[in-house]
């Protein structure tokens, strides 16, 4: 007779949770209007993948995609190191998380269920680490794009929200694949 391990149902049974998310301001002053846009834009993607288990998580689109909910969060994840910590706070030689030279897609290609939580924590930690690096610049205060040129934090956070708002669009499509659930 074969036992199974209980803890191992319960951690294939974990899904991550819903987010707050809160509405921006119809009027607001440029700055924190930006901040609640880009706020709700990231509290939009994880509301995308609350309720899933990290194997819904990593479903593929469709082939030969390797397009998934945690690869965006992932992706995501990086695009948030990079605007605000290695352009902005000018940390270029900062080491990337997922990707590489030898494999610059990594953060979609080599999703792990096992690891989703461990990608969540990523997620949350790079979010709280860009919003104290952009506490200490203004709005004209500038980094250095990949390319060299200068960028002011205006045009990241804008930057930033139209990222958000063309992966979450994917994220709306992967969820309904998965699950059928649609939504804002």
């Amino acid at each position: 007779m074969v036992v199974s391990d209980p803890t191992a149902s319960v951690q294939a049974m974990t899904t991550w949770p819903e987010p707050v998310r809160t509405d921006p301001p119809f009027a607001d002053p440029e700055r924190p209007a930006l901040e609640a846009w880009l706020d709700y834009e990231r509290a939009t993607l994880l509301t995308k993948c609350a309720g899933l288990t990290p194997e819904q998580l990593a479903l593929r689109s469709v082939p030969p995609s390797s397009l998934s909910l945690l690869g965006l969060v992932r992706h995501l994840t990086e695009v948030e190191r990079s605007w605000f910590r290695r352009r902005l706070g000018r940390q270029p030689d900062l080491p990337f998380l997922y990707c590489s030279d030898d494999n610059p897609d990594g953060d979609f290609d080599d999703v792990d269920p096992a690891r989703a939580d461990d990608d969540r924590a990523a997620y949350d930690a790079e979010v709280a680490v860009a919003r104290e690096v952009v506490a200490g610049y203004g709005l004209d205060d500038r980094g250095l794009s990949r390319l060299g040129k200068e960028v002011d934090l205006r045009w990241i956070y804008l930057h930033m929200i139209e990222e958000y708002a063309r992966h979450n669009g994917h994220a709306d499509l992967l969820r309904e694949r998965i699950d059928g659930a649609t939504g804002e």
